[in-house]
């Protein structure tokens, strides 16, 4: 296997966390979701700091849920080509994938809200970043939870966890340049 069949392998089977983490960022624009923006926290505090932060609702994670589910069944889809098939870490064929497809979404919103959890028992605000942590959290999430159900090689864990927080700092470094983003990280 050649270098670039393994990091397609990598990102086409992290793709519905991917998408999940973009969904949930971007649900705040769903109009016909406006009722599911409450805080997952409910607004409450541990030693007066928010146990996630407002910005965390539950619009945001079932919209990153179902989108990511969405994903997995496309996967699926894509599955009869023999290119996929080739180049898959999973048997989409042979797994419940609508198990999976929750399993790797849920991963990736448990590991945004682990971190803002941690991020706001370290006084860190909502939006201040949190190297490697704030690029790479939803990866860590989707390991943890994703670990007894997939005997994925740990060198592709690791290879997802490098590509996110490089192609997280290389497009938020490109976004900053043209305009399109504030932050520079």
């Amino acid at each position: 296997m050649n270098i670039g069949n393994f990091l397609f392998r990598c990102l086409y089977f992290f793709l519905p966390a991917y998408i999940t983490n973009m969904s949930a960022n971007l649900s705040r624009k769903i109009r016909f979701l406006k009722f599911l923006g409450v805080p997952v926290d409910f607004e409450k505090k541990i030693k007066g700091a928010p146990i996630f932060g407002t910005h965390k609702t539950w619009r945001g994670v079932i919209a990153g849920i179902i989108m990511g589910i969405f994903t997995t069944y496309f996967q699926r889809w894509l599955y009869k080509f023999s290119f996929i098939q080739n180049n898959s870490l999973v048997p989409y064929d042979k797994i419940n994938i609508f198990i999976f497809g929750f399993l790797i979404s849920f991963g990736a919103i448990f590991g945004d809200l682990l971190f803002a959890f941690l991020k706001r028992r370290r006084k860190i605000p909502p939006g201040a970043p949190w190297i490697p942590f704030d690029q790479t959290n939803y990866v860590i999430g989707a390991f943890l939870i994703l670990l007894p159900y997939l005997g994925i090689d740990i060198i592709y864990w690791v290879t997802i966890l490098l590509l996110t927080l490089f192609l997280h700092l290389l497009f938020n470094y490109l976004g900053y340049c043209l305009g399109l983003s504030r932050a520079k990280l």
